[in-house]
């Protein structure tokens, strides 16, 4: 079951989808022209003497200098540089900065993805001077150091001066124009070591500073309800809580609430407004009962034993969601969601309010519905249950890598400092078996299987994932290089756009010809691994091994949602459509979805 496509996009975001094909066809433009009529016209005939003069006076500290701009230009540092500031703006600005984050982040990709396309097409060898650093294999024009360092501390510029609160004047001035002189230094550097030509630093200023009109026309301008608005949080505005409802069993007694509650994440402030939303809607008789390392889901199946509950309160993340959850599928008593962990990944994909109290407060005025689960198998685990996902490789030694300490601190983010100590992991070899079909062998740094799609910040890493589809959604993920993470880096991206993220996989063959990504779908996956690998299930690391295998238990888990929109009513409809559709052409099960070339 899929989302429908949007019938009708937004024309401001067709007007993006095509903004920066223009982009790209104008620097192509303007790179034939510089290497080609105008090469040898005034003031291109005259660079070559700018690049000896400067050649023949290098000396000084100006040396260092230029190569502590080059550096900080390189791709690794603007990596590094854009993965912390995109991670730090939600996390420390409590989710508030999120659409500045994703602009910053596609400012970046789009940059690259421009000066890539440009490099292919306009062939210019770097100046004949001797030069300070390694030449990468690309054409000298534009140069994608300047352009990254537009993309990057442009793109900060931009977010301090459309945010002057907290700050005095003068600050933000000398920090803008600190942010502004960092590509021009870098510019000069390039010139400086022999690297580019002077229009080549010029191309790069001048695809740098493009990408961030396009990207901030895209991101920053529009309103909620514009092309790029991201959504509503679903919060439930203070002074406009529903009228609480009534919840008592048939002879006026109080109905029973069962809290499970993680220590760390649930303290004594949040717990007593958990209280006062439960005592509201009716819950006056509550148990509560604390995880422990020992007991992830505390004493849960003791105290609903008697069968009295009516409802249970999880408050934690995936993790205690997840062990709640091994002990409700099935039982038909149901759940409601307190997000207070370090991802909360089923309650953002749920699209309950961020903050704790709201969400249990907004999913209480609703009512309950029925979602998958997935039940994994293997060497080790045994048999346990998850709500999110599943993940083999890369996913799991980032997630068994994160320190507890700093994710008491930085939260998600603390994942992603994680990540890029486990960037230059060895591939994994793995073959994979779809519904009892054939096997197939590949290649991957990462296998997640997942319930639900997105992750943080809404990025769509299992675009056609459905927490009551009835399927499993697969993604093997094996970048080779730095254009492999660039491409799957941008076909995520990309999926972000209205109408984009609607559209699943599709079909195919699954075949991979060098790819980034390549999704499957099925009820059952059964994948071994040449060697054991890390693994784990919503978060919490379960060993290693050599098998892994999941099956959807389709409906297994009732859980409280907010009340629908007219809209989500619609989608619905549309995607039953779709469904019923799908059934009566007979889809096949473990079908391929696509590969994304990397």
């Amino acid at each position: 079951m899929r989302p429908e496509r949007s019938a009708c996009a937004p024309p401001g975001s067709l007007t993006v989808l095509w903004l920066l094909p223009v982009q790209a066809a104008l620097m192509v433009g303007v790179g034939l022209m510089v290497t080609g009529p105008l090469a040898d016209q005034w003031p291109l005939a005259a660079e070559d003497g700018i690049n000896r003069a400067l050649a023949a006076h290098r000396g000084g500290p100006a040396g260092p200098f230029s190569e502590w701009l080059s550096l900080l230009a390189g791709t690794q540092s603007i990596i590094a540089l854009t993965v912390l500031a995109v991670v730090a703006m939600p996390a420390f600005s409590r989710g508030r900065w999120l659409r500045e984050a994703v602009f910053l982040a596609a400012a970046v990709a789009a940059q690259s993805a421009v000066f890539l396309l440009v490099t292919l097409v306009v062939e210019r060898s770097r100046p004949h001077v001797p030069q300070l650093d390694a030449a990468p294999p690309t054409s000298s024009f534009p140069s994608g150091h300047v352009g990254a360092s537009v993309a990057l501390f442009g793109g900060l510029a931009v977010l301090v001066a459309l945010h002057p609160r907290g700050a005095r004047r003068w600050m933000r001035y000398a920090v803008i124009s600190a942010l502004l002189l960092i590509p021009v230094a870098v510019a000069f550097s390039r010139v400086y070591r022999g690297m580019h030509h002077p229009s080549d630093v010029v191309g790069g200023l001048l695809n740098g500073t493009c990408t961030l009109l396009v990207m901030a026309y895209a991101v920053l301008l529009p309103t909620r309800s514009g092309p790029f608005a991201l959504p509503a949080s679903g919060a439930v505005p203070a002074g406009r809580l529903p009228a609480a409802r009534t919840t008592r069993d048939h002879d006026g007694t109080p109905r029973r609430a069962v809290v499970v509650r993680h220590p760390h994440g649930c303290g004594p402030e949040l717990a007593e407004r958990v209280r006062g939303v439960l005592r509201r809607h009716g819950y006056a008789d509550q148990a509560w009962t604390a995880t422990s390392a020992e007991r992830a889901a505390g004493d849960l199946a003791d105290r609903i034993a008697d069968g009295d509950t009516a409802l249970v309160v999880v408050c934690g993340g995936d993790g205690t969601v997840r062990a709640c959850a091994d002990v409700l599928a099935g039982t038909g008593i149901p759940l409601a969601v307190v997000p207070c962990g370090t991802g909360n990944l089923l309650a953002r994909n749920l699209r309950l309010p961020a903050d704790p109290a709201a969400a249990l407060e907004a999913a209480l005025s609703g009512e309950p519905a029925r979602i998958d689960v997935g039940r994994v198998g293997g060497d080790g685990p045994g048999h346990a249950r998850f709500t999110v996902m599943a993940g083999a490789g890369f996913d799991a030694a980032m997630v068994g890598d994160a320190s507890q300490r700093v994710k008491e601190r930085l939260g998600w983010a603390a994942y992603v400092l994680s990540a890029v100590r486990h960037l230059g992991d060895p591939r994994m070899r793995l073959s994979i078996r779809l519904d009892g079909g054939p096997v197939r062998e590949r290649r991957a740094r990462m296998v997640v299987i997942g319930n639900v799609g997105s992750l943080q910040g809404g990025l769509p890493l299992l675009p056609d994932a459905r927490p009551d589809s009835g399927r499993l959604e697969v993604v093997l993920l094996d970048p080779r290089g730095v254009r492999g993470w660039l491409a799957a880096a941008g076909h995520l991206a990309a999926r972000m756009l209205p109408g984009r993220a609607a559209a699943g996989p599709g079909g195919g063959d699954g075949r991979v010809a060098g790819g980034a990504l390549e999704y499957f779908s099925a009820v059952r996956v059964d994948i071994r691994f040449a060697r054991p690998q890390p693994r784990e299930l919503d978060g919490d690391v379960i060993g290693v091994g050599t098998r892994l295998s999941a099956e959807v238990e389709p409906g297994a888990l009732r859980i409280w949602l907010p009340p629908r929109t007219p809209a989500e009513h619609a989608r619905t409809g549309a995607a039953a459509a779709v469904s019923a559709a799908e059934d009566t052409a007979g889809v096949p099960s473990g079908r391929s979805g696509y590969t994304v070339g990397g």
